[in-house]
């Protein structure tokens, strides 16, 4: 192991279990029932767990100078449980300045990773960096154009965004993990797992929207 301060170290255990147990408690919401309150009580917990995870990342970026990858990762999971949570708390298309400014951060942080990633070189598979990038810019795209959807026909849409929103949250740190871990299997391990949360998106999308039909 790399010769770390016992503050880095620290910051590096409570971020992996932290990391790790939120990926117990995400697999465990997939699993149990929906809608009922102990699904809302692993959310809540799984979302502060996503906030340990987001802030150890910028720590060890910011504060540690660890790899600026890792800062991608980090906006897009924390984006994805961010936008989730507002999106069952709200439960409409109303604009407010909140959200604004998370998705007008979240780019701004994407797009000085860009600028470091060209002045650096690119350390990480294209590949894998450019899918991280696509889906922030998507899933922030769809947030700000979703206001010009009229209320009428927006109606349940915010019931499958949280489930995409959570959904990419969780593959994000599965992600993130398995292509920590196995860092030799790259693109792969880091591929294989978003290719198994967008599978898990469409299919609970797509099960909810027949039995809501």
């Amino acid at each position: 192991m790399e010769n770390f301060t016992p503050l880095h170290q620290a910051n590096i255990i409570t971020h992996v279990v932290a990391g790790s147990i939120a990926l117990l408690i995400g697999l465990a919401i997939i699993l149990i029932s929906k809608g009922n309150q102990t699904h809302k009580k692993a959310g809540r917990f799984f979302l502060y767990l996503l906030c340990i995870v987001i802030f150890t990342g910028l720590m060890g970026v910011l504060a540690f100078g660890r790899h600026t990858f890792l800062l991608l990762i980090t906006i897009l999971s924390g984006y994805f449980g961010f936008s989730g949570y507002r999106t069952i708390q709200i439960k409409s298309n109303e604009v407010y300045w909140i959200d604004i400014v998370a998705g007008v951060l979240a780019i701004i942080i994407a797009g000085y990773y860009v600028y470091y990633m060209k002045k650096i070189g690119m350390f990480w598979k294209p590949v894998v960096t450019y899918s991280t990038l696509g889906a922030l810019f998507v899933v922030v795209s769809y947030d700000f154009l979703r206001y010009l959807i009229p209320k009428s026909k927006y109606r349940n849409l915010w019931f499958f965004e949280h489930i995409h929103k959570m959904f990419g949250a969780f593959t994000a740190l599965l992600s993130a993990f398995a292509g920590t871990v196995f860092a030799h299997y790259q693109p792969y391990s880091q591929l294989l797992p978003s290719v198994f949360g967008t599978l898990l998106q469409a299919g609970f999308i797509i099960y909810y929207a027949m039995k809501m039909s």
